[in-house]
C-alpha cells in the first residue's frame, strides 16, 4: 500500500501513511478496505470511498470463489493437500514482510532513528507477551502514552 499511496501516486503523505496503518488496524475489517476507504475519502469523498471499497472488495471476491469453487472440486486430491502446505511458509514471510515494513518506517521516518517508538514497541511486547494483557488495553495504553509524550 505505501509504494503505492504513497511513493507511487504520492495521494498521501508518508506520515499520513502511518496514520492509515494505525486507523485501518485498530477498526473493524480488514486493514487494505479501511486504507481504500480512507484514500478514496481523502481523494473523491463518499463516491472516492464507495468506489475505491468497491475496487478493494471484488476482484478478492471473485478471486476467492474461483478458489473456492476449485479447492471444493479437487479437495480430495493430494497435490491439493502438498500445494496448500507448500503455501503456508510464503503466506507467514508475506505477513513478516509487511510487519518489518510498518516497524521500519516506524522506527526510522525520513531516515532518522527514532528512540521512543522503539521503546513504546517494546513496553506493548513486554505487557502482551509476559502480562498477557488484552491487546486492544496495549493499544489504547500505548496512544494515550503517544498523545502525552506529543504534548510534552
Amino acid at each position: 500500500m505505501q509504494k503505492k499511496f504513497v511513493d507511487k501516486y504520492h495521494w498521501i503523505e508518508n506520515d499520513e501513511m502511518l496514520d492509515l496503518v494505525a486507523i485501518a488496524q485498530s477498526s473493524p475489517g480488514p486493514i487494505a478496505v479501511n486504507a481504500a476507504t480512507f484514500v478514496g475519502t481523502k481523494m473523491a469523498g463518499t463516491p472516492g470511498a464507495l468506489v475505491a471499497t468497491f475496487g478493494c472488495i471484488l476482484p478478492s471476491c471473485i478471486i476467492v470463489t474461483i478458489l473456492a469453487y476449485l479447492y471444493m472440486k479437487y479437495r480430495h486430491l493430494d497435490m491439493m493437500k502438498v500445494i496448500l502446505r507448500t503455501l503456508r511458509p510464503a503466506v507467514v514471510a508475506l505477513i513478516a514482510t509487511a510487519g518489518a515494513s510498518i516497524l521500519v518506517t516506524s522506527f526510522y521516518p525520513n531516515q532518522q532513528f527514532l528512540i521512543f517508538p522503539v521503546v513504546l514497541f517494546g513496553l506493548s511486547m513486554f505487557l502482551l507477551r509476559a502480562k498477557k494483557m488484552n491487546p486492544i488495553t496495549v493499544m489504547v495504553l500505548a496512544g494515550v502514552i503517544n498523545v502525552i509524550v506529543s504534548f510534552i
